[in-house]
């Protein structure tokens, strides 16, 4: 390949619209230009990138025995209605109407397609197990699409499903995938991290996200540091602190008329932050399904779990209560709120008595005592508080996120946390879109039975982004080898003015190509500093400079992208060096 022939347009000033340096570097190196908001044409650099990575995802899903088919894009509303997800998908289901007034949408995943399609042709258990798998266009219509690729609407991902007789034979197809997940990211040189995590709107009974960790990721991973325990944060537990100490100080109310947090109320006592609680009202159900008042709580210094709190019994459509429902339940006003409500001063029922309020507190604060609590009146909270003398013993269940330095939950080390990037998904779905769709097999018996499905997702767009995010320096892109659009960049110094030096590097190009090296030509004639700076930028793992000073010496000079310095090489040198 030479440059001269080949689209490359890069940038010096960073671009005003990017905030990730992957979207910054995306933009500068001239791999992807924008059309629309969370729409972008890759170039052919970015491109040859994108294909780089295509190339291995579809290597390792043949290796592991998927089979590769294409599902249409435009999908019919009727096939997302059987499953429900037509409505409870929400606003990123991009919705259309063609001239019929037939309704369609963007497919954002394939579950309803491919379980269509299986349902037709898969009819005997002597079919299973078989995985198909693609990779396609998608389109979610993210409220706010930002960071470049990361987070765009339009998106290039793998995604497979598998159908299986039984459970024993999905969860050795999930970990046959976990598998396969884990060579695909070790081929790309990424630093990764296979967590366990909530199954979330695809549903199923397992899952674990692939992270890139890199301290710009959007999503926290929880490891343990005395064993293999990983998991997402909106799954990780947060382990029991052990026995409830005893009461030793009195029940009090403490003047706070402008302190509305607890770390406001524990500055003004003078007291640790661990040593009070919050308490969330939100409203969920009753066994009726009626509105149920529910006040949530968790240690001053810790943060509410939605994930977790959602699993509850009757709190899997929860909402944040209303300032009038929480006056009518506790008579107060918000920032004044805990679980000892008064006996006067609130709503009653039509039988006159209190309204029910259901207590859930999270397992550090079923563990505190003589702790401080809002009062339930303005300006006021309430210090040396107990369970069980002055308050009910609650519901107890973990509802809170861990932190750094919480045991782990399988007894070995303390919990560490690290951002990554999600980049690939496995989902042990179970039967839930088979049963939706009524998508059966015969078993060994003639029973007509409903398979279960696996659902396994790669971000292939998203990983050239978290590979940027992982990789880079203040000079540019820092590709592992397996990423980079070309391995070998071959700089010619004045090829218009040397026909010798340009017929030198040529030749080290054709020799670098056939020995199966992929090679570049930089014979744009550019000065050197601008050549290199481009080269630097873009990414290109090894440098080999042609020049007429070179040439007469019998050398080359040599420099790897992660190198600080250049050396002269030799021909059989270089070559070694290059692995050709």
């Amino acid at each position: 390949m030479r440059l001269s022939q080949f689209h490359l347009r890069t940038e010096k000033e960073t671009p005003a619209e990017a905030e990730l340096t992957s979207h910054k570097l995306m933009l500068r190196a001239g791999m992807i230009r924008k059309l629309a908001a969370g729409l972008y044409t890759w170039s052919p650099l970015g491109l040859r990138v994108l294909r780089k990575v295509e190339g291995i995802v579809r290597e390792e899903m043949n290796r592991a025995g998927a089979i590769e088919m294409a599902l249409p894009l435009v999908q019919p509303k009727e096939l997302w209605e059987e499953t429900g997800r037509w409505e409870k998908f929400g606003n990123q289901l991009l919705k259309i109407s063609d001239r019929k007034e037939q309704e369609y949408c963007f497919s954002p995943t394939a579950e309803e397609a491919v379980t269509e399609f299986a349902r037709n042709e898969l009819t005997s258990y002597k079919q299973l197990p078989v995985n198909f798998y693609q990779i396609s266009t998608k389109f979610r219509d993210e409220i706010r699409p930002r960071f470049g690729v990361m987070r765009a609407r339009e998106f290039l991902m793998k995604d497979a499903y598998s159908f299986h007789l039984d459970e024993d034979s999905l969860h050795a197809e999930y970990r046959n995938m976990y598998d396969t997940y884990t060579r695909i990211f070790t081929r790309l040189g990424l630093k990764f991290r296979a967590v366990a995590a909530d199954t979330g709107a695809i549903g199923g009974s397992a899952s674990h996200e692939f992270q890139v960790l890199a301290d710009s990721g959007e999503d926290a991973t929880v490891f343990s540091d005395g064993s293999d325990y990983a998991a997402n944060v909106e799954l990780a537990e947060a382990v029991s602190p052990g026995p409830r100490g005893a009461a030793t100080e009195t029940l009090r109310d403490i003047d706070t008329p402008t302190q509305k947090t607890c770390e406001d109320v524990a500055a003004l006592m003078g007291i640790p932050l661990q040593r009070t609680a919050k308490s969330i009202a939100i409203v969920g159900s009753d066994a009726d399904g009626n509105d149920q008042f529910v006040l949530a709580l968790v240690r001053g210094d810790h943060m509410v779990n939605e994930i977790k709190l959602a699993k509850l019994p009757g709190l899997g459509e929860y909402r944040l209560a209303t300032e009038a429902e929480i006056l009518d339940h506790l008579g107060s006003e918000p920032g004044f709120l805990g679980p000892i409500v008064p006996d006067s001063g609130i709503a009653k029922s039509d039988s006159g008595a209190r309204k029910p309020i259901r207590v859930v507190a999270d397992r550090t604060v079923a563990a505190m005592s003589d702790f401080v609590v809002g009062a339930n009146k303005p300006g006021f909270h309430i210090a040396g508080v107990n369970w069980g003398r002055d308050l009910p013993e609650p519901e107890i269940a973990d509802i809170r996120n861990v932190v750094a330095g919480d045991p782990s939950p399988d007894g070995k080390g303390v919990l560490h946390i690290a951002r990554g990037i999600e980049v690939g998904h496995v989902f042990a779905l179970g039967r839930k879109y088979s049963e939706a769709m009524k998508a059966t097999v015969l078993d060994a018996n003639g029973k007509t039975v409903n398979p279960a499905m696996g659902c396994y997702g790669v971000g292939v767009s998203r990983i050239v982004a978290a590979a940027i995010e992982q990789n880079n320096d203040e000079a540019g892109i820092l590709w592992p080898d397996a990423m980079a659009p070309w391995s070998v960049a071959v700089c010619v110094i004045n090829p218009k003015n040397d026909p010798a030096v340009a017929a030198a590097a040529m030749a080290l190009h054709d020799e670098l190509q056939q020995r199966g090296i992929d090679v570049v030509l930089d014979d744009r004639g550019l000065r050197p500093g601008a050549m290199f700076a481009d080269m630097e930028l873009i990414g290109i793992p090894h440098r080999v400079v042609v020049s007429e000073r070179g040439i007469n010496a019998g050398q080359f000079e040599y420099r790897h992208r992660r190198a600080a310095e250049a050396e002269s090489l030799d021909r059989d040198t270089l070559l070694a060096r290059l692995g050709a």
